[in-house]
């Protein structure tokens, strides 16, 4: 535990660091980009439309017509997924991307992975804007259950943060996992509730809660369209899972920092 508290302490040292490495992070990505920031918004609008067909297959298949909170559960699932996936897709390549900061001087390469993850976050806030304009449209109403949104969301962001650490320091020995990442992204999207609710598959949801992020996910659904409180005690395992991997990324990324010059 030494360990991890010695590495959060540096990361709040070295926070104008931080700042300064996430704004650049941002820039390069939208620099000589015809879209700018509509791809924060195209993303997401992506991950509906795919989700409305699958929705529409499984109402046909059932005899049912498809209802509004079929669109609106898809729609507020769809920005948390896309951060997450470009969290763990920038994240994995961070280091690599930066060998030669990580190479030439000494500072936190923990800063990286974070930045990457961060960096992230201005496409989260755009297309969570976009989506509470649509919900409104839709006339999706307010409740006190939007006071767990903080926690679901922040739990998100940690657990990006934890794989996002423990891929860019796997990705700089093994350059093979960045194409790994990239097949474990695109076949994730079928095990997550994001295109259905976990309740589409009875006795079986549990299996679909085991992934941490399920339960977030279908936590905001719940929450924002449903307005009921979420499946608590699969929340409290997602938060359980999301601290362990954090704290067991950031002690893996600490062993292996002192090797990281000589495999770049």
């Amino acid at each position: 535990m030494n360990e991890m508290r010695h590495s959060l302490r540096e990361i709040l040292d070295h926070r104008d660091l931080l700042y300064m490495i996430t704004w650049r992070e941002i820039k390069v990505k939208y620099k000589q980009s015809v879209m700018g920031m509509l791809w924060a918004v195209l993303m997401p609008l992506v991950i509906v439309c795919a989700g409305l067909v699958v929705r529409y297959a499984f109402a046909t298949a059932s005899g049912t017509p498809l209802a509004m909170s079929d669109f609106t559960s898809v729609t507020v699932k769809a920005a948390p997924w896309a951060f997450f996936v470009s969290a763990l897709r920038f994240g994995t390549n961070s280091l690599v991307t930066n060998a030669n900061l990580v190479t030439k001087i000494y500072l936190p390469r923990l800063i990286f992975p974070l930045a990457a993850v961060f960096s992230q976050l201005i496409d989260f806030l755009i297309a969570g804007v976009v989506i509470g304009v649509v919900l409104g449209v839709a006339r999706v109403g307010l409740s006190v259950y939007l006071l767990w949104l903080p926690v679901l969301l922040l739990s998100l962001i940690v657990l990006a943060m934890a794989l996002a650490i423990l891929f860019s320091a796997a990705s700089l020995f093994f350059r093979d996992v960045k194409y790994l990442v990239e097949v474990f992204l695109t076949f994730a999207i079928f095990f997550t509730p994001v295109f259905y609710d976990s309740a589409l598959f009875g006795r079986w949801a549990p299996v679909l809660l085991v992934n941490p992020v399920s339960p977030l996910l279908e936590g905001l659904s719940t929450t924002v369209i449903l307005h009921q409180g979420p499946p608590v005690l699969w929340i409290v395992y997602s938060l359980f899972m999301t601290a362990l991997l954090f704290t067991a990324s950031v002690l893996m990324f600490r062993k292996l920092e002192p090797f990281f010059a000589e495999s770049v």
